[in-house]
């Protein structure tokens, strides 16, 4: 079983590193935080692991995983890149044998790093990668909001794989085992790829922030909020779910009355400029999506 080292270990880190420690996949070595009582909970609910103080105090590991955020990830490959130089020239200083070729035994092979940013590529890590480690990226595409409610949530999430082609194999084999459901991205694709995750997550609460400011501002009582939220929600999602975005799309841009829209635009740009804008660019959307499925429709009939 591979030694596994974690730098860093909030919620993702620790969704993870207790699957894999419970499903028997790495052996959980040493775990890293700012702080030694985070790093000591982490341990705590992973299940195995030593709270490392210092990263001098990390062993070696065959598989290292930056669970940080997404701004840490290229100083923290810096600084542990930084470390192990430091490290090895040390070793050189007081065994000048080694740097001599004295040493005939089999080099050990270079580390797996990788880290679980959805926008960042393999790339972030070159500092470990021009020491000839194997970095990678694997991002889950799960809310990690809590990391109790995401392990048992982890079974068939889906995980992007990019990077070192040896690294991909080894996680997809170690995500697999945790009944992840894995596909390979490209680098240069990341930041699409993550940009897709923001449309389908983080802008649903924007837009309904949105409509709610815009009821309040037309008098829709504020105790009603709650009971529209939910039901138009709940609908939204069940008709996406059972007929697809296409499928689901109502209103005006749906029935292809790009008066009403022009109007609707005009007028919550009066509210809110921003907002009017947003209106505009999604209904654009909207329409194009709506003309796909008119499209698709006509295709069958047309083929034969």
């Amino acid at each position: 079983m591979q030694t596994l080292n974690i730098l860093g270990a909030g919620r993702v880190g620790q969704t993870l590193g207790r699957l894999w420690h419970s499903n028997g996949v790495f052996a959980v070595q040493d775990v890293l935080t700012n702080a030694a009582a985070s790093a000591q909970s982490a341990c705590d609910f992973i299940g195995a692991g030593t709270a490392a103080p210092t990263l001098a105090a990390m062993r070696p590991a065959e598989v290292w995983m930056l669970a940080v955020p997404d701004a840490q990830i290229a100083p923290v490959a810096g600084v542990l890149a930084a470390h192990l130089q430091a490290q090895a020239k040390a070793v050189t200083a007081s065994s000048p044998h080694v740097a001599s070729g004295a040493d005939s035994a089999q080099p050990p092979r270079a580390p797996i790093v990788f880290h679980c940013s959805g926008a960042q590529s393999a790339r972030s890590l070159s500092p470990l990668a021009d020491l000839g480690w194997q970095p990678a990226s694997a991002h889950c595409i799960l809310s990690f909001a809590n990391a109790e409610a995401a392990v048992a949530q982890f079974p068939g999430t889906a995980c992007a794989l990019e990077g070192d082609a040896s690294a991909i194999a080894m996680l997809h084999s170690a995500f697999t085992a945790i009944q992840a459901r894995c596909f390979e991205v490209q680098s240069q694709d990341k930041l699409l790829y993550h940009a897709a995750a923001v449309f389908a997550t983080n802008f649903l609460p924007v837009i309904q922030s949105v409509a709610e400011d815009a009821w309040l501002a037309t008098g829709v009582p504020q105790d009603l909020l709650p009971a529209l939220r939910a039901s138009l929600l709940n609908n939204a999602v069940a008709n996406i779910t059972r007929l697809g975005p296409a499928g689901a799309l109502t209103g005006p841009a749906a029935r292809g009355d790009v008066v009403a829209i022009a109007k609707q635009a005009e007028a919550v740009t009066q509210w809110d400029a921003q907002a009017g804008a947003a209106y505009e660019a999604l209904s654009a959307l909207a329409l194009r999506l709506a003309k796909r499925k008119t499209e698709t429709k006509a295709t069958p009939a047309n083929s034969h």
